[in-house]
């Protein structure tokens, strides 16, 4: 690719990075995408450690060579908030990673309490406790381990049904009362979950505000890699690559091409 024409790759343990690649898309349109889905392994918040840095640095890795990206994003908490440091030592590419939006939204948070939905391996994470104390240290924040929510959504863009019960008990945890406060922010720690939003709004048991980190993943990409030119379009002539896809289903497939993406091979 011509230095005008970055190639940008995401990469994800499964479909949840589509929710970080639209806001990217829509501010570099002109980019060629390479989306790479590590759904041989998903889902990631229960693997050891040690596991999941060798497999994430393993796939980036062999990626990053086919590919020669401009910029790496991993849109994975899980991923981020433990191998990102292995990833920069190895690699001389920018790489942005995905970490729990407690900041903004300590920020926005009236009642005082916020609480994070996220993986089991993003709870558990000493970077996700460092970021609470350093920037909600006056919020009451409650760490919820949703532990099927992140496989809920990926069944939902492959085109089954989900009930409203099995997410409503997801996140009910999340949902906190102390006298007159309660919950008002809830951190979407895993780009999977916003694939859930109109659900999760709807079976919420009053409103929240939700965070979702994409936007400010997309500013971040503009900021190293620049503005697009003036007057770029999208072009559809990306790639996505799941390592564990054999038959792609249509609602998928239909995913990926909306987003410029057509299936690629591992």
């Amino acid at each position: 690719m011509s230095a005008s024409r970055p190639t940008i790759l995401v990469f994800d343990s499964g479909v949840g990075g589509l929710t970080v690649l639209d806001p990217i898309r829509a501010a570099r349109p002109d980019a060629f995408y390479v989306y790479v889905g590590d759904t041989a392994f998903f889902p990631y918040g229960r693997m050891p450690e040690e596991h999941l840095i060798a497999r994430v640095v393993a796939v980036i890795e062999t990626m990053a060579t086919r590919f020669t990206p401009d910029l790496i994003v991993i849109a994975c908490h899980t991923a981020s908030t433990l191998v990102l440091p292995a990833l920069r030592e190895r690699l001389a590419i920018p790489i942005i990673g995905t970490v729990p939006a407690i900041k903004p939204a300590a920020e926005q948070s009236k009642s005082r309490m916020i609480s994070v939905l996220a993986t089991e391996g993003t709870v558990k994470r000493d970077y996700t406790n460092a970021l609470i104390r350093d920037f909600a240290g006056d919020c009451a924040v409650t760490l919820v381990s949703a532990r099927d929510l992140a496989s809920l959504a990926e069944t939902v863009l492959h085109g089954d049904a989900v009930s409203d019960e099995a997410i409503r008990a997801e996140i009910a945890p999340a949902f906190v009362t102390d006298g007159a406060r309660r919950t008002d922010t809830i951190v979407l720690a895993c780009t999977h979950y916003p694939l859930l939003l109109p659900a999760l709004e709807r079976v919420a048991p009053w409103p929240v505000t939700w965070i979702d980190p994409a936007p400010a993943i997309a500013r971040r990409v503009v900021q190293l890699i620049g503005d697009a030119p003036a007057g770029a379009i999208g072009v559809n002539d990306g790639l996505a690559i799941l390592t564990g896809a054999e038959d792609w289903p249509k609602t998928l497939i239909s995913a990926f091409n909306e987003r410029g993406l057509s299936p690629g091979a591992i």
